[in-house]
């Protein structure tokens, strides 16, 4: 089998690692515009040889795994330079405009519309991890757009990486991810700003800052070039639950000017059933 990655970063050299592992006779191609990403990812053996869209045409299964605005201008390309029987998939954490650009497309049965629900902070091929996908949910949508073959394929290597299969429409996809991964890289990335802003008159709060600070900032370490498109792509569902996600600090912060502690309590232990919400999720989940 002959797999092309577009996209040499954290989620594509993830795929390419895990896809060697369950089928050791894949052959790895790696297409990407940064040539340092390219020969580091030839130095780390998560692909067998560089590539470009020339090459498609040999391609079994295309996986695209870059920024969503940069997808949306280059999936109708792709879709154009494959064989009848490639299956191409993205990793895009949007997918309401990308499914909407290749609706009419005439290789559109060739296409399956994903987003892994995988990732950390790193981006880059050294970020790559085996396993990553193991237990995690792949979101798919209008998989009723996609050649029934394909389907097959497709889900059968899903089933071999270990991942959980969700049916969406794009639209319920780009509202739902907006609460549970968009909104927490904003709230991470304007906590790390507060500090900064506020670490100009006391140096001192970096010392202080403990593992809560870390883990609660860990998102900020993410690359802007990437989520600003997605932002950008989901900005009215990302405006709503900001609205939403404002309206509790501002209860909170009311709370704690009117000395009503029982309140904040009260906020805290109803907040608390997260847990059980969350239990069981694997790690590394974004």
């Amino acid at each position: 089998m002959n797999v092309f990655v577009v996209g040499i970063g954290l989620i594509g050299g993830s795929f390419a690692k895990d896809i060697k592992r369950v089928r050791p006779n894949v052959r790895i191609f790696g297409v990407d515009t940064n040539e340092r990403h390219l020969e580091e990812a030839l130095s780390l053996s998560l692909i067998d040889e560089k590539a470009d869209y020339s090459r498609l045409a040999e391609a079994d299964f295309v996986i695209v795994s870059i920024p969503v605005d940069v997808m949306v201008r280059e999936l109708p390309i792709i879709l154009e330079a494959i064989n009848e029987d490639t299956i191409v998939m993205d990793a895009g954490s949007t997918k309401s405009l990308i499914c909407k650009t290749l609706e009419n497309h005439p290789n559109r049965r060739n296409y399956l519309a994903c987003h892994p629900i995988a990732g950390t902070e790193f981006s880059g091929p050294s970020a790559a991890i085996e396993g990553l996908y193991q237990g995690k949910t792949n979101i798919i949508c209008e998989i009723e757009k996609t050649a029934f073959k394909q389907q097959e394929r497709a889900l059968e290597l899903f089933q071999q990486l270990g991942m959980r299969i969700r049916y969406m429409n794009p639209e319920a996809h780009d509202k739902h991810i907006a609460y549970v991964s968009h909104l927490s890289h904003i709230s991470s990335f304007m906590l790390g700003k507060t500090v900064i802003d506020k670490e100009r008159n006391e140096r001192d709060i970096f010392d202080m800052a403990g593992s809560g600070f870390e883990s609660t900032v860990r998102l900020a370490k993410s690359s802007p070039a990437m989520w600003t498109p997605i932002f950008k792509q989901n900005r009215e569902n990302v405006i709503e639950t900001l609205g939403e996600y404002i309206g509790n600090l501002k209860l909170f912060k009311k709370m704690l000017e009117e000395d009503d502690y029982e309140g904040i309590y009260n906020e805290m232990c109803n907040t608390n059933r997260i847990k059980e919400i969350l239990n069981g999720i694997p790690l590394n989940k974004q």
